[in-house]
């Protein structure tokens, strides 16, 4: 779709990834980009991209990509003639479009009336029965009394959802499962509700067992025509956040993908749509479907919907934008193969996925390809912040079909390799891997049903990666000297002797040394029985082994730690430093901040009793709550922080004195 745009300047109101995934498109259509960042983005990917970057605020997102004021003062500097919002953020903001008119610019999404539709949940939910759309049995009323909306749960009968009105991506969102439990949710998903998106309205649905999530990516433009992109299932959700996303949608009816296809056009053109946006539904094992939601704007999963359609849906956004009619109409848009997107997090699979913020220390990726893309908003170097959502890259791969397809994907996620903080990686692999999802027994529950085969530990190091870490620590020592003079080599050579080193590493009880004697350009290394001649090349940060082992490991050291890279696992290796301690771990009395954060609530007080369970204090990393609680019973010695307060992983929340056992 080449032609000559009639925007000559985009400021895009976001960062990250999905900022640097717009800028692209619209380098391509030769539309010049603005760039906005906070203190925090100062360095970062999507403005070193854009043709032009301006400074907006301190690092919180409140004061700088919230910052509409800001944001138009840019728009006022640079002369843009339009503003991409991307998704998150100011997206969905009909008094953001509302301003976007005021000041005479174009914003690339909807009109305010139709985000004001589809804002509100609950609205929603009215206008979808209107239109004759199926819904979930809920409340979607103004009454926000919790003895009413708990007496509401009750009457559509437990389990139930509690959502924010206002709310998306899983934020501000509770599964009760009974009765106990609603008071302590509700408060809990209208504190998220607030935070996210300043307002804490709610609504409740029934909670339908087993059922499948699928989306149907609808457009509609100014001259009245609307299409449907087909549909993606991301039924594999954990907290209600997507984390495998594909499409076309396993086993599909066509009958069932153009019914639903057709009910969201009908959706989009009943509010006077205009854009790209996504109709949400619930699937049932027999297909029945179900109206969830709308989002007004484009998605995070929206790379495999342009893999088996071959659009870009960013320049379809363009165009309608500038008044042009839809590129295609529905009998000219076909499926072809399958494609499958995951998310790679920063965050700790091992400890609740609890984020893990930190500069990424090492960063290898698989080759981009026809058949696989990634889509990021980071490099080596930069650094994941507790500001902003943890995701690294979102990863793609396409194929003829979904068996192909998914072998593209675990290929894929063997050659992501990254050293820093701590990555969900190794869960997506055993996802992908897993054979009921290769088998597209998909649901909204299957990664709690499938807890057992998917819990993810760190791989422990063995005397092979023992050695693999002394040899690639050996390797690096030789190239530091010129191959031309040994004297100026690291080796230990000697005339007439064979040049030997050892290296000492910590391993989970005791130390293990590893014993290298270079002779004649093979190695011979031994760790306790394990012994190996070798001969050892190094490229960067590829070590290729021949020999007794044969393989490519990548590796990456930093201070005493090497990571290595090999057989699709990533494992950490510790060198021994004399004076070696022990973490200092939380213990029942002294309760420490889990990652990086906010405190958004304090719930006891000094002096105050407290049972083993009982809430102590939560903590917000970004955007998510994360509850602290009473492993034994006791009473409050200490608060040390108090609301609002910002902590680091580590840090002494609550001192509890503990009861003592009778």
């Amino acid at each position: 779709m080449s032609r000559k745009s009639l925007f000559k300047k985009v400021l895009i109101a976001n960062r990250g990834e999905i900022a640097c995934r717009v800028i692209r498109t619209l380098k391509r259509l030769d539309i010049e980009t603005v760039a906005v960042y906070s203190d925090a983005d100062r360095q970062a990917q999507h403005v070193l991209l854009a043709d032009e970057a301006y400074w907006i605020g301190p690092s919180s997102a409140s004061e700088s990509y919230l910052n509409m004021d800001r944001i138009f003062e840019v728009v006022e500097k640079s002369g843009a003639d339009a503003i991409h919002p991307g998704y998150g953020f100011l997206s969905e903001n009909a008094n953001f479009a509302r301003r976007c008119a005021a000041h005479d610019v174009v914003l690339i999404g909807p009109p305010a009336s139709a985000m004001v539709a589809m804002g509100s949940k609950a609205q929603a939910k009215l206008l979808m029965a209107q239109a004759d759309v199926p819904l979930v049995p809920g409340y979607h009323g103004e009454n926000q009394e919790p003895e009413f909306l708990l007496q509401q749960a009750r009457n559509i009968g437990f389990p139930v959802l509690l959502k924010a009105s206002l709310g998306g991506g899983g934020k501000g969102m509770r599964l009760v499962h009974a009765e106990a439990e609603f008071v302590e949710s509700l408060a809990a998903c209208k504190r998220e509700a607030k935070a996210s998106f300043g307002d804490d309205h709610v609504l409740i649905e029934k909670y339908v067992m087993q059922p499948r999530h699928v989306e149907i990516q609808v457009f509609a433009d100014t001259h009245g025509n609307g299409v449907y992109l087909f549909e993606r299932d991301c039924s594999i959700q954990r907290r209600h956040q997507k984390v495998v996303e594909e499409a076309p949608a396993p086993n599909m009816d066509p009958a069932i993908r153009q019914a639903m296809g057709e009910a969201a056009v009908r959706a989009a053109k009943a509010i006077g749509y205009v854009g790209a946006g996504t109709i949400e539904f619930l699937l049932s094992a027999t297909g029945e479907f179900y109206f969830m939601e709308m989002n007004t704007r484009l998605q995070v999963e929206h790379p495999v919907t342009e893999m088996i359609t071959g659009q870009d849906l960013v320049e379809w956004q363009v165009r309608v934008a500038e008044g042009l009619p839809l590129p295609l109409a529905q009998d000219q848009l076909s499926i072809e193969g399958h494609a499958i997107e995951v998310r790679i997090y920063a965050e700790d699979p091992e400890h609740e996925f609890l984020p893990s913020t930190g500069t990424i220390r090492y960063l290898g990726t698989p080759d981009q390809t026809a058949n696989v893309r990634i889509d990021s908003g980071v490099v080596q170097g930069d650094e994941i912040s507790v500001f902003y959502d943890p995701m690294i890259a979102k990863l793609i791969t396409w194929d003829v079909n979904r068996e192909r397809a998914i072998h593209r994907m675990e290929r894929a996620l063997t050659q992501y390799h990254i050293a820093g903080p701590k990555t969900n990686i190794g869960f997506l692999q055993s996802v992908i891997g897993n054979a009921a999802f290769q088998r597209a027994e998909l649901s909204t529950h299957f990664i709690d049903d499938h807890h057992a085969a998917l819990a993810f530990d760190s791989v422990p190091a063995t005397a092979e990666d023992y050695i693999l870490a002394a040899l690639f620590l050996f390797a690096q020592g030789r190239g530091q000297g010129s191959q031309h003079e040994p004297w100026n080599t690291l080796t230990g050579w000697q005339v007439n002797s064979v040049s030997s080193q050892v290296f000492i590493f910590q391993g989970a009880d005791s130390t293990l040394q590893v014993t290298l004697n270079e002779d004649n350009g093979s190695v011979s290394a031994q760790c306790g029985d394990t012994r190996w001649v070798v001969q050892v090349n190094l490229q960067g940060h590829q070590m290729v082994v021949s020999g007794d082992y044969s393989g490519r490991v990548a590796a990456f050291a930093q201070a005493e730690q090497i990571t290595l890279f090999r057989d699709g696992q990533s494992v950490l290796v510790e060198q021994y430093r004399f004076q070696h301690r022990a973490a200092d771990e939380t213990s029942d009395g002294h309760l420490k901040a889990p990652m990086n954060g906010r405190i958004v609530n304090v719930a006891v007080k000094p002096g105050q009793a407290v049972a083993e369970g009982d809430l102590l204090i939560t903590v917000e990393a970004m955007k998510m709550e994360h509850a602290i609680r009473a492993r034994c019973a006791g009473v409050v010695k200490a608060v040390f922080f108090e609301q609002g307060s910002l902590v680091n992983e580590g840090d002494e929340l609550i001192e509890l004195e503990l009861d003592e056992e009778e």
